[in-house]
């Protein structure tokens, strides 16, 4: 009774991670978008929003890691940091960068449709950096992601040029960012959490920003002299976009990186489905049918991946089995051997 107890208590927890992770990247996309659209806050500066989350998210974690040690830091030398986190830095700013802009021009709903490419853009990075090898049949599962999404794209009923262009950027930058990450830091048994993660890639984040942010909205700011800074606004947008980090930290800490993937196609259906009903976004039944495609595609990546990641375990399991009986009948041969030679003394 008292398993039955554990495992239903352990199932809740896990499913009480999921709800709090989909609940508060569901509001940070929707709250952004509120923030960013002109029919509604209209204040579009997405470089100014994403240097406000940054510098709340770099304080907060340097509290969490520096101040009050709930995290510990990752030891990492100056060198390292140069070579490997600035890079990664860079990549994260282009990509917020990017994304915040494209909902200026695009729906809640065809956005969360053109993430679906980020499985292709991971793989295909992969091939290019050399650290997934190329196979036809995934390559073929790609295609068709892209297929669907074309399709989505082909049914967008207020379809941006411009918005497309800034999202496939985004999804562009940011896989070339978790593949890096893989080749800079993981390969050297570097490994960082969200916390750790915003604590040494956000200041660099910032700095970043700081460039664009200077020739592109700073003399816009300047203009509109009218401007305040609404602290319930953006003090709030700032604290959902720290929570949905340590939600990342629980949710991937507690579960696994695979429950997150189908937490995320969860909550793409129902941000589509808010982005319908309440923002009164037009979703197209080709927009459907199309990302129903591209949903299938990624489904099958992820259910390919379980799969891999799987038979991986259980190799190195028959490896460690391997080892361990080949220890013991050295060490029985041993034995008998010490025995041998006590009977002829």
């Amino acid at each position: 009774m008292g398993l039955s107890e554990g495992v239903v208590k352990k199932v809740l927890l896990s499913y009480t991670y999921v709800a709090i992770w989909i609940f508060l990247s569901f509001t940070v996309i929707v709250y952004n978008k509120y923030i960013l659209d002109h029919k509604m806050y209209n204040w579009p500066f997405p470089i100014s929003l994403t240097m406000i989350h940054m510098g709340f998210c770099s304080s907060l974690a340097y509290l969490l890691v520096r101040v009050f040690k709930l995290v510990e830091p990752v030891s990492m030398s100056r060198d390292l940091y140069l070579k490997s986190v600035v890079p990664i830095g860079a990549l994260y700013a282009l990509s917020l960068w990017f994304s915040n802009s494209a909902y200026i021009f695009l729906s809640v709903s065809f956005i969360q449709m053109l993430k679906a490419l980020m499985p292709v853009a991971v793989y295909s990075i992969g091939v290019v950096f050399k650290k997934d090898p190329f196979k036809s049949d995934t390559m073929l599962n790609m295609v068709s992601i892209s297929v669907g999404v074309a399709i989505a794209a082909y049914g967008e009923a207020k379809f941006n040029s411009w918005g497309v262009a800034l999202q496939l950027l985004a999804v562009a930058f940011e896989a070339t960012r978790l593949v890096l990450i893989q080749i800079l830091l993981n390969a050297k048994g570097i490994s960082l959490n969200p916390i750790t993660s915003l604590y040494y890639v956000a200041p660099c984040c910032f700095v970043f920003l700081c460039v664009p942010w200077v020739i592109v909205e700073l003399p816009v700011l300047r203009e509109t002299s009218s401007f305040h800074f609404d602290f319930v606004i953006f003090g709030t947008n700032s604290v959902c976009a720290f929570a949905l980090n340590l939600a990342v930290f629980l949710l991937v800490g507690k579960t696994s990186a695979l429950t997150m993937n189908v937490a995320g196609v969860v909550k793409d259906w129902l941000l589509i489905a808010f982005s319908w009903s309440v923002i009164k976004d037009t979703v197209t039944p080709v927009n459907l049918i199309g990302y129903l495609i591209a949903f299938l595609g990624v489904a099958y990546y992820n259910h390919a991946k379980l799969q891999a990641l799987k038979a991986l375990e259980a190799q190195r399991k028959s490896q460690q089995d391997n080892l361990e009986a080949g220890r013991l009948l050295e060490e029985r041969d041993g034995e008998g051997t010490g025995k041998k030679n006590e009977t002829q003394d």
